[in-house]
């Protein structure tokens, strides 16, 4: 491959992705991506698990922020409550969109691991050597059941996240109807539940990251 066509697929395919996954179209996404930039399913696969790992992340820092932000609305003894609910508020809204984008990475994966393992079971059929034949299977089944711990933990962090996104909504509207010093008060009852909620999440959103850091590891350079 020479270099303009390098070029054009490292400045065209960020582009393409973005777009795509705007529109939620990652089965496009992924179909073109191999069909018109020649990219392999295995590449494809690799980074999107590499892609929700980073997304996480953002995910796991904008939860953080809520929290801090939480912290500093429970313990308002004065000021401008106005300023505080805008705060609460975006911070909300950034971990709303944190969560679909997750979501939506989860889903690329997903498609992309169905494609890429079938994919991997036609071509076994393709051996003439039943030694190596054997070998990759062994391989597609380890990597399979690696895969499924991979995609359980992410879930079930993803999960995690919409209990939290609800609390956080609540304490929004309530605030945007209350914006008053005892509103502050009746949320402050709230305090500790919600706290604990978001630090288990973050928990489990580290161990989600462990994971697709580990499997990233697993899988060939």
């Amino acid at each position: 491959m020479n270099l303009n066509i390098r070029l054009s697929k490292a400045v065209a395919a960020p582009v393409m992705f973005s777009l795509l996954l705007i529109t939620g179209c990652t089965s496009l996404y992924n179909a073109t991506m191999e069909g018109v930039f020649g990219y392999e399913k295995r590449e494809l696969f690799k980074k999107s698990v590499t892609a929700l790992q980073s997304e996480q992340k953002d995910a796991q820092k904008e939860f953080k922020d809520a929290l801090t932000r939480l912290k500093e609305l429970y313990g308002f003894h004065g000021g401008e409550l106005e300023s505080v609910y805008e705060k609460v508020k975006s911070s909300y809204e950034r971990c709303d969109g944190e969560a679909k984008a997750v979501h939506t990475r989860i889903e690329n994966m997903e498609d992309l691991a169905k494609s890429m393992f079938s994919e991997w079971e036609k071509e076994i059929q393709q051996y003439t050597n039943p030694n190596l034949a054997a070998t990759s299977r062994d391989q597609l089944r380890l990597t399979k059941d690696r895969y499924a711990q991979l995609s359980r933990t992410v879930r079930e962090a993803e999960s995690a996240m919409q209990p939290v996104l609800g609390q956080l909504k609540d304490n929004v509207l309530f605030l945007k109807h209350n914006l008053n010093a005892s509103a502050i008060g009746s949320l402050q009852g709230e305090a500790s539940g919600i706290q604990k909620q978001i630090e288990q999440l973050l928990t489990q959103m580290n161990t989600a990251i462990a994971a697709s850091d580990s499997f990233i590891k697993t899988l060939p350079k």
